[in-house]
């Protein structure tokens, strides 16, 4: 993606008034365009394959396939799509199956229209989002979670090298390939390929799942 290229983003969502919202929101910013908009899950499938946005905002609730299963169909279908959650439900059981299912990013309705814009950036740039009040419920549950989480968090990141555990640190900070770069005084390139490694050396299937490791194991701190 260049400069003069804007993000293309795919909006589904069964209510009309809401993705009109959301796509004026994203329109205040010259950098993103919304190439299709859906009214149910099986149509916001369709319309990746046929679109291929860079990514997908879903809404949860839907009807024909909810966006949970959208998503799941669509990283299947169209891999180079990222899928976003869009909802105005925060309840955990929603966040771990969306996080589970492999979504990258996870946005509130009810949250800062600035959240919408920063997460589809942040998402197309190649990292993870996570809306400022699901971050806090994250990372609530991982401190709930206790000494056995962060053992086997821990445990778990021992397969990495320490340049790895370097990237994978500020990869639970939130920061994309380009800022981890900059921070790290490497290529763009190289911290793709450490990032690639290192979800197949932690066996997780995307940055939000490897980020949730790095916070359970204490690498990355979540009060900044």
């Amino acid at each position: 993606m260049t400069r003069d290229t804007p993000i293309r983003v795919l909006l589904a969502d069964d209510e009309a008034v809401i993705r009109a919202g959301v796509r004026a929101i994203l329109s205040a910013d010259p950098a993103i365009e919304v190439v299709a908009e859906a009214a149910d899950g099986r149509e916001a499938v369709d319309l990746a394959r046929r679109h291929r946005p860079q990514v997908a905002l879903l809404d949860i609730r839907m009807p024909r396939l909810d966006g949970l299963a959208a998503a799941t169909e669509i990283r299947r279908l169209v891999p180079e799509t990222a899928a976003v959650m869009l909802t105005t439900f925060g309840e955990d059981d929603y966040i771990a199956r969306a996080l589970d299912g492999g979504a990258s990013g996870f946005l509130l309705k009810s949250g800062d229209p600035r959240d919408l814009i920063a997460g589809v950036r942040a998402v197309a740039g190649g990292a993870a989002y996570l809306s400022p009040q699901v971050t806090h419920r994250v990372i609530t549950a991982l401190r709930a979670g206790g000494a056995s989480r962060a053992a086997t968090a821990r445990s778990r990141i021992e397969a990495l090298t320490d340049r790895e555990r370097d990237v994978l640190a500020l990869l639970g900070a939130g920061l994309s390939n380009a800022e981890i770069a900059r921070r790290l005084f490497l290529v763009e390139g190289t911290v793709k390929s450490y990032v690639s490694a290192i979800l197949t050396r932690l066996g997780v299937r995307n940055r939000v799942q490897a980020a949730v490791i790095a916070h359970e194991a204490g690498l990355a701190d979540p009060d900044g």
